[in-house]
């Protein structure tokens, strides 16, 4: 049984504001909404009884898997069979869990679709019980018998599949032990469901004055507009206004995170793995050595990150650089306006280097295909992600904000999951499709490298481009560095409980703590609340996701110059890429595509990329 794959979310913050909101800065509830700014979820489901039918259906269906249990030994056919009965589930499965899960991200107080999430998440259990003999049964076939059954023809559709299930022989338990753990799955990761409900209904950030002494709410999705303030008192109270409501919850939090992380070790160890880390890295064939030397590759350039924190201190006249002081832009009086329409222009002009077909259908599915959910509306979900299911639309969340130029970046980035999962689908069988966020961030953070490029060809003004450059360098900052520290900090909290001492609150910041201080460097200012920012960030509930966005930028710089620099052998290299899905191993498809990630060469490249671009807004500065 498969699970139903998690969306593919934005490794930042974004802030929005519904684009039609008024001067007061008030967030609609989601009937206020217009429908044109919303998804089309009917290409789901046209209401709720389609939902309930599709429901009722597998519910009654799947226990029929028990005529296949203890038979799949007996030959290639009956493998087949049982292997297309349970896709025919998992086709649905998805399906049903894409459209809950949507509904719950576009308004998390709506409790008829909270509804229909727990429904399907208990069912989501039994199902996992019920096909747990699957795998067991397939590992135990003699390997000569194996061999020779991937070889015939009603198997072939299914080779690739079997070879990556085979490879997990190792950590594959009893027929009985499976049935445990699958029973016991939707216990274990509960912890993600109870952070997003506190963290995004229960936590009230109250309202912040502006700068002209206008309240706004304070929420997750406008934090970073307050940071991005050019008067530093209202990124100070923005801040700490922020962080003390974190402060008031901290106990909960340090122990929902807690049971994730404990619920990450003893996966790992029931499967006989060495740690938590290495049974995250296994089913994308990634090494433990290549994780680490992401971390020693970037600590490397940790003075030159020093460095851009000490130049933002002096271009923004500050005494002392604190963290709130990171997200302001150092281009001053540089106002950017953009619609919603405006900003699917500017994304899909720069990707014309990708061809026709490619632009022409990205255009149509946001412009009038209604793939995206596009503004800010109380109780949706902060920030972004790209979520699909086979044979279905590739629907785009966001909290779009037409004053916020970082938001069309936001809408390239996601726009490259939806296109990836675009490709994929038109390729792939459903069990090759789904290709592992390793992949992912490559596609999200190509886009964002082509829109930058476009946007540096197309303008000549030094104040532009020195906008342009400046929020290149900060997602390199953000993307590589931030998002390195990040996977440094699941590193250690999971060998601390790995290593028995257990996690308290006190000891989960200390461990950041010690993080802060090297990544920002000795002149800059740590404020103890900072401490708790390891307890807000979404991905930690998802084990080992977020170094996959510091190797993914690393992929889409080498990929994206690779495409700009050649011609039609290059782009079909790149569409070829976002072709495979899944069908691949992650590092395998990236050195078809051109780049080798297994080495650090990529990943240097990249940093030494972040110097130059310092170099050369430290010069455009200079011209006016």
């Amino acid at each position: 049984m498969t699970l139903p794959p998690s969306s593919t979310t934005s490794a930042l913050y974004n802030e929005p504001a519904h684009e039609g909101a008024t001067g007061t800065g008030a967030v609609p509830i989601r009937s206020e909404v217009p429908l044109a700014d919303t998804w089309d979820l009917t290409r789901l489901y046209p209401d709720l009884a389609s939902w309930e039918a599709d429901f009722q259906e597998i519910k009654e269906r799947y226990p029929k898997v028990e005529e296949y249990r203890g038979r799949l030994g007996e030959s290639a056919q009956t493998v087949a069979d049982c292997l297309e009965f349970e896709k025919a589930i998992d086709l649905k499965i998805e399906r049903l869990y894409h459209f809950a899960n949507l509904r719950v991200s576009e308004d998390s107080t709506n409790n008829e679709a909270l509804t229909l999430e727990t429904r399907l998440r208990g069912m989501l259990t039994e199902l996992m019980a019920a096909f747990s003999f699957v795998t067991p049964e397939l590992q135990a076939i003699d390997d000569a018998t194996f061999d020779a059954w991937l070889e015939e023809p009603v198997l072939a559709d299914w080779k690739i599949r079997l070879r990556k299930i085979r490879r997990m022989k190792p950590h594959v338990l009893s027929e009985s032990e499976e049935r445990l753990l699958a029973l016991s799955s939707h216990s274990l990761h509960g912890h993600q469901q109870t952070f997003s409900q506190l963290t995004n209904v229960d936590m009230q950030f109250g309202e912040l004055e502006d700068a002209d002494g206008t309240k706004q709410p304070l929420t997750q999705s406008s934090f970073i507009g307050f940071l991005e303030s050019s008067h530093p008192d209202v990124r100070r109270r923005a801040f700490h206004q922020f962080y003390d409501e974190f402060e008031s919850h901290a106990y909960t939090l340090s122990s929902t995170f807690a049971g994730s992380i404990r619920a990450d070790v003893f996966s790992a160890r029931a499967r006989n793995f060495g740690s938590a880390l290495e049974a995250s890295l296994f089913p994308d064939a990634i090494t433990v050595d290549i994780y680490e030397n992401l971390l020693a590759t970037v600590h490397e350039y940790l003075p030159a990150l020093h460095d851009y924190y000490e130049l933002r201190r002096q271009l923004l006249g500050l005494d002392e650089m604190h963290h709130y002081d990171c997200y302001v832009p150092l281009i001053k009086d540089q106002k950017t306006d953009y619609s919603f329409d405006a900003a699917i222009d500017l994304v899909c002009d720069a990707l014309h280097p990708l061809g026709n077909e490619y632009v022409d259908n990205l255009r149509e599915g946001l412009r009038n295909g209604r793939w995206v959910d596009r503004y800010e509306n109380k109780g949706k979900r902060s920030g972004a992600f790209s979520s699909s299911s086979y044979g279905n639309p590739p629907f785009i969340l966001m909290n779009y904000k037409r004053q916020v130029f970082g938001d069309v970046y936001t809408l390239a980035h996601e726009a490259g999951h939806s296109m990836h999962t675009w490709y994929s689908q038109r390729k792939q069988p459903y069990q090759n499709y789904d290709y592992p966020i390793f992949l992912a961030e490559v596609a999200s953070t190509f886009n964002e490298e082509l829109l930058t490029h476009d946007l540096l060809k197309k303008n000549e003004d030094p104040k532009f481009r020195a906008m342009v450059i400046n929020r290149q360098i900060d997602d390199i900052r953000g993307t590589l560095f931030r998002q390195t520290m990040f996977a440094e900090f699941e590193r250690d909290a999971h060998a601390l409980e790995e290593s028995g001492d257990g996690l308290t609150l006190e000891g989960v910041r200390a461990v950041y703590r010690k993080l802060l201080d090297a990544y920002f460097g000795p002149k800059f200012v740590i404020d103890d609340q900072l401490e708790l920012e390891c307890l807000r960030i979404p991905h930690f509930y998802s084990s080992f996701y977020v170094y996959k966005y510091a190797t993914g930028v690393s992929a889409a710089v080498a990929l994206s110059e690779r495409v700009l620099k050649g011609g039609d052998s290059e782009r079909q290299d790149y569409l070829t890429f976002l072709e495979s899905g899944g069908s691949r191993f992650p590092l395998d498809t990236l050195q078809l595509a051109g780049v080798d990630l297994s080495q650090p060469d990529p990943i240097r490249a990249t940093l030494e990329l972040f110097k130059t671009r310092v170099a050369e807004l430290q010069a455009l500065l200079k011209t006016f």
